[in-house]
């Protein structure tokens, strides 16, 4: 009986013909249309759920929690799927983000364009669905699905879609923000049968079950105006999600990470019936993927074969804090590759695998336009061996960026590029150099003091302890470097500089054209008083501690210093036989007279280091600055005598922030 009683009703759907009410039924689910999300998110929608969705403080302090766990940052595009009407959208577009804006329901969408025409904010919203995005791959680098959108299909394999296709939408390291009902808890505390007025004329009462597999809550509103009676009886649907099913689901559509970030509850002016609202779970996930390639045919030119060789991620690597390569090495990869991707004119290809990479090399040779060297970790990781890839390059005859081997060892002896600018007479500060098999030392200069690794980059073995005020801290500072590097390596102790500390960045070669980026200064403000001012290891590696929060800003110096230290770099760069890009560290004294630190020939070229930083102090943006260097060497290549001809420097005219020099 009651199976005849189903298939009647559901014969009853496939028409055309709509009812007001349906009365008492038995059986909410088999009323629930396939399509139910179709016709229901109107403006009866916004009026029965106004106290949640209409609510603008209730939104700030969501867009408040969201922005919080996913790290959002000024640059990001956002992507907010099933974006109603597009109350968060909004909000994110008034504090600057770049966000826009899809959704199934054709009345929400222009009610979000009417608003946002209102508040004259430049938006973008579209009509879509999101088991099929109308996106192109590594688009969005933050896709949020808030307010309980996920779970209205029928089958699980539906919402999978949904998150395979902003998987693919997601750029590499891209995050994901999910904010969905607490299954588990609804399970439980799902209210059978409850009524609320919505406002003076409206009252809406409902109805609840579970699914028959107790997946789904079924739920029935009737809605009714006080003068006109029944103006709607609808039916939904939702899927109940309990934790370990969404990060089970999370992992099976890609994403790595998955993390719950607790829950939320509403609190709404009316606080009457929440129903799917009431309490919701926040999880989060990460895209670890490569980027998509660009079609060859996107181009009429042939593309140039460049491969870009790394340290390797599957090998130890002692300058890392944990010894190995982590999520931020490899989304800096990812920011490089997406940098490389919006030069049209390459074609590029990767290798990292350093067991393999001779061999790899070798049947390039001939082949390729040249090799892209970001290799600083060294062959195989060992920082000693940073020019053993240049070396063999040069041994295969393959042209490459960057520097020579030659003068990548000059300038990993620090004692010796003091020398060399000694020589030169540019200032270095007072030193002495400490030998392995040395026990006691006399100091020539007063305390306080550095000790430096006299090998080495990535400030690897400087810390706040490096610097010493007396005798123990300085033995201390010896002993510790002594610990972890070996007592096999030589130290260099300077005296300490407490001026400002300053960095020079050049892009170019000076016999073909060359940039002089705006000089950066590390701003101490942040770090407490007591602490001496280095920015040393633990700035760049340890984001606990008070020394990662220093920031790097253009420097503010006198035009005869800045003019120095520009034509004293420039000097160095030839004499070092520097190639295509370099960074210059310098220190002024207490009198504010400045000293040469180092010189690295193939600078850290990571999106968020010292040189990138001084490219955006430029207006470069960090695909410019590749672009840059890669310029620089194609140039270089194309005159291959040039590092043999002595450059006359010239005198280098002011650097101003935001302003580069520019010599061709």
């Amino acid at each position: 009986m009651k199976k005849t009683a189903q298939k009647s009703l559901k014969t009853k759907k496939k028409t055309d013909k709509r009812v007001t009410t349906l009365g008492p039924v038995e059986d909410l689910e088999t009323y629930v249309p396939s399509d139910w999300w179709n016709c229901i998110f109107n403006s009866l929608y916004l009026k029965t759920d106004s106290d949640v969705v209409e609510d603008i403080q209730m939104t700030r302090k969501e867009v408040d929690l969201f922005s919080k766990i996913v790290e959002l940052k000024n640059e990001d595009n956002i992507l907010d799927l099933c974006c109603g009407q597009g109350r968060h959208v909004l909000e994110f577009s008034r504090r600057g983000f770049k966000v826009e804006g899809l959704d199934r329901s054709r009345f929400l969408v222009q009610k979000a364009k009417a608003a946002a025409k209102k508040e004259n904010i430049n938006v973008r919203f579209r009509e879509g669905d999101a088991r099929k995005l109308p996106f192109s791959p590594d688009t969005f680098d933050v896709v949020t699905m808030l307010g309980n959108s996920f779970g209205y299909f029928e089958t699980v394999q539906d919402d999978l879609r949904i998150l395979k296709e902003i998987f693919k939408v997601l750029k590499p390291w891209g995050r994901l923000l999910l904010d969905v009902t607490d299954g588990e808890y609804l399970k439980r505390n799902f209210q059978s049968r409850s009524w609320e007025w919505i406002d003076k004329k409206l009252f809406v009462c409902r109805e609840r079950t579970l699914s028959v597999d107790e997946q789904r809550l079924i739920s029935r509103e009737i809605v009714t105006d006080v003068t006109k009676g029944i103006i709607a009886d609808q039916f939904y649907a939702e899927r109940l999600y309990t934790r370990d099913d969404l990060i089970k689901l999370f992992e099976k559509a890609g994403f790595s990470d998955a993390i719950i970030h607790g829950e939320i509850a509403t609190n709404s002016v009316r606080n009457q019936d929440l129903g799917m609202m009431e309490k919701r779970i926040l999880i989060s996930g990460k895209v670890k993927k490569e980027w998509s390639r660009i079609s060859k045919k996107l181009t009429k030119e042939p593309k140039k074969p460049v491969v870009v060789i790394f340290g390797d991620p599957n090998k130890p690597d002692i300058l890392k804090p944990c010894g190995v390569f982590n999520d931020d090495d490899f989304y800096t990869i990812d920011q490089l590759k997406s940098a490389l991707q919006a030069l049209p004119e390459y074609d590029f290809s990767y290798l990292s695998n350093h067991d393999t990479m001779i061999q790899d090399l070798s049947k390039k040779s001939g082949k390729i336009h040249f090799v892209f060297n970001l290799c600083d970790e060294g062959f195989k990781n060992d920082p000693r061996k940073e020019l053993h890839l240049p070396a063999l390059l040069e041994i295969l005859d393959i042209p490459y960026t960057g520097s020579s081997t030659q003068c990548l060892a000059f300038c990993y002896d620090k004692s010796l590029v003091r020398g060399i600018a000694s020589e030169m007479g540019i200032p270095v500060p007072e030193a002495f150099f400490i030998e392995p098999d040395d026990t006691t030392f006399n100091l020539p200069f007063s305390f306080p003091v550095i000790v430096k690794p006299n090998f080495g980059d990535s400030s690897f073995g400087i810390t706040q302890q490096s610097v010493a005020n007396n005798y123990e801290q300085l033995l201390n500072a010896i002993s510790m470097i002594r610990e972890k590097l070996g007592y096999d390596k030589p130290i260099l102790v300077e005296e300490f500089l407490t001026g400002k500390d300053l960095s020079v960045g050049v892009i170019g070669n000076p016999l073909t054209s060359y940039k002089v980026l705006p000089i950066a200064e590390e701003d101490y403000s942040a770090v407490p008083k007591e602490l001496p001012r280095v920015c040393g290891y633990e700035a760049k590696w340890i984001p606990d501690s008070p020394y990662y929060n220093i920031k790097t800003v253009p420097a503010k110096l006198p035009e005869k210093t800045e003019k120095f230290i520009v034509e004293c770099c420039m000097k160095l760069f030839e004499r070092l036989e520097c190639r295509d890009y370099s960074r210059f560290d310098w220190r002024l004294d207490a009198k504010g007279h400045p000293r040469l630190l180092e010189v690295n020939p193939n600078p850290g070229w990571c999106w968020d280091g010292h040189l990138a930083k001084m490219a955006k102090f430029a207006e470069m943006s960090y695909a410019e600055m590749i672009q840059a260097i890669l310029d620089a060497a194609e140039q270089r290549l194309q005159s291959p005598h040039v590092s043999d001809i002595p450059v006359c420097t010239e005198t280098t005219r002011l650097v101003q922030p935001k302003t580069a020099i520019n010599r061709s």
